[in-house]
């Protein structure tokens, strides 16, 4: 008697512990390296916002900004281990992890207007370049921008010439590499998280970003000159572990997935007027000046930067290029 309410009891007990056990949230980990308030971090807060609200509290999405967790070149090993679930890395991160069409997007001037990117990252071009991720357990959702990107330096930018023995941070890309080396520059990879540092020491002169990562970043207060370039565009993949993605209920994931949707339309809706503001807001400290190019001047820009379309075909396809180029409204 004594044995058989034992055994109701611990029944009891492995019951609840069961029950428990199924009701715990999915935790996602959501890493990225950028300030909250950028149009990055504020999509990632949107889609933890939609993701919780439709899955009714199963999924819990845990958001780790301004590298708290790890750093550029340690974040895409982290997804692919587990030890995060899901990330929005610049696409220039993908390059050195073997998949070398996403530098398609590092080129100089490959997108005359933001019609011509959107008809990339929207259409099966943009599909076809996120499948390629697949092979490395890296399953992509998204594309979220953040505009085009201007140079800044501790000296006035006016011509190709004035980047010349200048030392210049880049994410690390091989086509970055190529572009500053174009200019006459010295590309200096270096971690998002140490440019700020790195520029305030002078072992950068300068660097290139899109305005909301400057100001957020506080390198205005260490840059006394910004060129209003928009040589180049700054985009980011939204990914998560393929095992972990395909391992989901499937409601769960067709929720997720509605919620990136939602959240990728807001994010393209904030960018640019992010961007404008923390253009505004770095004009009003009057710490550094802005500087418009003259026709005669981006022609020149033009001029120096595009043959690196050239040198780049061997490493990502002409064929992807060409398509690109093509893909652009008329």
């Amino acid at each position: 008697m004594q044995f058989k309410k034992l055994a109701a009891a611990l029944a009891a007990v492995v019951g609840v512990s069961v029950s428990a056990f199924a009701q715990a949230p999915i935790v996602i980990k959501f890493s990225h390296v950028v300030a909250t308030d950028t149009p990055k971090g504020q999509a990632a807060q949107r889609f933890k916002e939609l993701a919780e609200k439709s899955t009714r509290g199963r999924v819990r999405v845990e958001l780790y900004p301004n590298s708290q967790l790890y750093k550029d070149k340690e974040e895409l090993e982290a997804l692919q281990l587990g030890a995060v679930q899901m990330l929005a890395p610049s696409v220039a991160k993908f390059g050195p992890l073997g998949v070398k069409e996403f530098e398609v997007f590092d080129l100089p001037y490959i997108f005359p207007t933001k019609a011509a990117l959107y008809a990339v990252t929207q259409g099966p071009i943009g599909r076809r370049i996120l499948q390629k991720l697949e092979p490395k357990g890296i399953t992509g959702l998204a594309y979220w921008d953040n505009g085009f990107k201007v140079m800044s330096a501790n000296k006035p930018l006016r011509m190709p010439a004035d980047f010349k023995g200048l030392r210049m941070r880049i994410q690390q890309s091989r086509v970055l590499d190529a572009q500053m080396r174009a200019l006459g520059a010295y590309p200096q990879p270096l971690a998002f998280s140490e440019v700020h540092r790195a520029l305030a020491a002078g072992v950068v002169d300068g660097t290139e970003n899109p305005p909301s990562n400057i100001y957020t970043q506080k390198m205005h207060e260490v840059q006394k000159h910004i060129t209003m370039s928009h040589h180049g565009y700054l985009g980011y993949a939204v990914i998560v572990n393929k095992k972990f993605w395909d391992g989901l209920p499937a409601d769960v994931r067709a929720s997720l997935e509605q919620a990136m949707v939602a959240a990728t339309s807001y994010e393209k809706t904030i960018a640019q007027r992010d961007n404008d503001a923390a253009m505004e807001a770095i004009k009003k400290t009057g710490k550094t000046a802005i500087y418009e190019l003259s026709a005669a001047e981006q022609a020149a820009w033009r001029k120096a930067l595009l043959p690196v379309h050239k040198e780049m075909e061997s490493r990502i396809g002409k064929e992807l290029i060409e398509a690109i180029v093509k893909a652009a409204p008329k």
